[in-house]
């Protein structure tokens, strides 16, 4: 099986094209821009000293005051009762809205990838469409944003342990390098497999549970045989991404910087933002479906018809078997 790379992308971009220019319109704009914000909310997983035999206890005074952080949070709160019950109280806001603006983007990535694949610009129909599977896909999503950040708190609370030992310990600082580089690298991997398992369950799981209307979890299953037989291209396609993202960033500043950081300020409005990168995420969107169904047919999710066209208006409800 001869996996492409470039080929998906050029027709990914011949697609966008279609969708959004040919012909333009400006209401259909707003509006499958309006599905690609919701989609996208949510939706994105000190400085170093000089050398030298420094001891780590140097500058008793900043390490001092940097370990007994935990400590003076606990105190402050213990005199301040009333303005702590008022921050948590604010935190205990802030987390109801995230959860919140996941389940909207829940819903909202598989009315962006219905838009797209059938090249329209609906809002209410898909929102009453997905309702099912965009609240398994929000569960799923919830539960790998909680164990996320508990890995993630894990890992910072024991490398924080760590540096109060070796503080306590009066221990050089570069004697204990190895450990101080391991839980470094244990970060970074967890940071690594944060990323794919965000890109997988984006750019294939979603797609597999829009084709079939399996839960987030059978979704997984079924794309994780095909990682399982495939796992060097997906690794690729994930490096190829980041590629290909980074290409884009240096279009935006570039961009930005030409219209004298008006861009800048336009793409950073909410919504706004959406519809002006609207060729990009409609580029990217169609990305992952053509370079999914070079695994076979029944990984297709954009219907026959389309093609030769590009655009079909036809239902795509065949399943995965």
């Amino acid at each position: 099986m001869a996996i492409q790379y470039i080929n998906p992308l050029s027709r990914a971009f011949e697609r966008m094209k279609i969708i959004l220019f040919r012909p333009f319109d400006l209401g259909k704009w707003f509006a499958l821009g309006f599905t690609a914000f919701l989609a996208s909310l949510m939706n994105s997983p000190g400085g170093a000293g000089g050398g030298g035999n420094y001891n780590i206890k140097d500058k008793d005074f900043e390490w001092d005051a940097f370990f007994r952080l935990p400590s003076g949070i606990m105190e402050w709160i213990s005199a301040h009762p009333l303005w702590a019950a008022l921050i948590i109280a604010g935190i205990f806001i802030a987390l109801v809205i995230v959860v919140l603006l996941i389940w909207l983007s829940s819903r909202g990535m598989f009315m962006f990838l219905d838009n797209v694949v059938h090249n329209r610009s609906l809002i209410e129909k898909p929102w009453r469409e997905f309702k099912t599977r965009g609240d398994s896909l929000f569960l799923w999503r919830l539960a790998f944003m909680i164990i996320t950040f508990l890995v993630f708190s894990g890992t910072t609370i024991t490398a924080f342990l760590l540096a109060y030992k070796n503080y306590l310990e009066g221990v050089n600082l570069f004697s204990n390098l190895l450990s101080i580089l391991w839980i470094a690298f244990i970060g970074f991997l967890l940071l690594f497999v944060a990323f794919y398992i965000w890109l997988f369950l984006d750019n294939f799981v979603v797609p597999i549970m829009y084709k079939t209307g399996f839960t987030a979890n059978k979704s997984w299953l079924k794309f994780l045989e095909l990682l399982e037989k495939h796992p060097m291209h997906f690794i690729l396609y994930g490096l190829y991404i980041i590629c290909l993202y980074i290409v884009v960033v240096i279009c935006v500043v570039v961009a930005g910087l030409l219209t004298c950081c008006c861009g800048f300020i336009l793409i950073s409005i909410p919504y706004i933002g959406s519809v002006l990168m609207l060729p990009v995420s409609v580029t990217f969107r169609a990305l992952s479906l053509e370079y999914l169904e070079q695994f076979g047919d029944e990984y297709r999710i954009f219907p026959v018809a389309a093609d030769d066209a590009g655009v079909s208006a036809d239902e795509n409800v065949n399943p995965i078997v």
